[in-house]
């Protein structure tokens, strides 16, 4: 977009604009920082006007007032994915840059940008990291840190590390290069929302295997029946192997997503039945 400022304005001597410094610059003191300082009044504000922080003094030198100014805009309300989300910073920067040199772009079309984008990118973010990366990522993990296995956890953090520095480094850079014009036609494609279908559909599926391989809950329970025993852990697969445990991540969902119960609440119900259930025979003891 700065490419596209300089060819506008013959002017462009009396311009300022930001190096490639100066926008990583930007998105790495975002990446750390984003949400430190989170409050309820402004929520990631405070944040994002860290990580813009050293650009006032690059647009605005010798003007206090615009410095001043610049910082205020930081300040509004806002709240997005940090890493998704992130383009709606990269974007905002080059705004604020083409604002500096043109009066093309207000203060008021800035705020309405960020507002008008930062929940759908919010929706974006969450679903594809919860529903989809972090499942897949424990499904890496796990089976490793269950065995003992200190590369489990390692891993998992390097790997989401990794994810989350490229994504947050390609969507902030991509809003800072590509413009309102350019996030608007790829929000308009259609692109995004098929994305998200198919990572939600990958991540449902993974959750399934999750909950299929670490979710158990055997009985070792014989029923007299005349001469002979009935055997319930049998008797409930033939009906649907791995009922059970499928009804357990159900009920465990429904509270959660449903009734919104605390998750502290739900670990400490899922207790409670596990020591009933064991201490009646039903389902725990042993095969002995």
């Amino acid at each position: 977009m700065a490419e596209e400022i300089k060819q506008e304005n013959p002017q462009a001597a009396d311009e300022r604009h930001l190096d490639k410094k100066d926008v990583t610059k930007a998105w790495f003191k975002w990446i750390c920082l984003s949400n430190t300082n989170y409050n309820y009044e402004r929520l990631m504000a405070s944040a994002l006007l860290v990580s813009f922080s050293h650009v006032p003094d690059k647009l605005y030198p010798g003007d206090e007032q615009k410095r001043v100014e610049f910082m205020k805009r930081q300040m509004e309300f806002y709240n997005t994915e940090p890493h998704f989300g992130c383009i709606i910073n990269g974007l905002s920067l080059s705004m604020e840059e083409e604002m500096a040199n043109s009066s093309a772009v207000t203060p008021e079309a800035i705020t309405a940008v960020k507002t008008g984008l930062m929940g759908p990118f919010a929706g974006i973010g969450d679903t594809l990291w919860q529903g989809t990366l972090t499942p897949i990522l424990l499904a890496v993990a796990m089976p490793l840190a269950s065995e003992g296995n200190l590369l489990g956890p390692l891993l998992y953090v390097v790997l989401m590390y990794a994810i989350m520095l490229f994504i947050s480094h390609f969507m902030f850079f991509t809003g800072y290069n590509q413009g309102k014009e350019g996030i608007e036609k790829m929000m308009a494609s259609g692109s995004i929302k098929r994305l998200i279908a198919t990572a939600s559909t990958m991540g449902a599926i993974v959750l399934g295997c999750l909950a299929n391989s670490y979710v158990t809950c055997t009985s070792y329970l014989q029923i007299p029946v005349g001469t002979g025993t009935i055997d319930l852990q049998s008797t409930l697969d033939s009906i649907l192997k791995g009922g059970v445990p499928l009804t357990i991540t159900l009920i465990t969902w429904w509270l959660l997503k449903k009734k919104n119960v605390n998750s502290t609440v739900v670990l400490l119900i899922l207790v409670v039945i596990g020591v009933v259930l064991g201490a009646s025979g039903l389902f725990g003891g042993s095969a002995s």
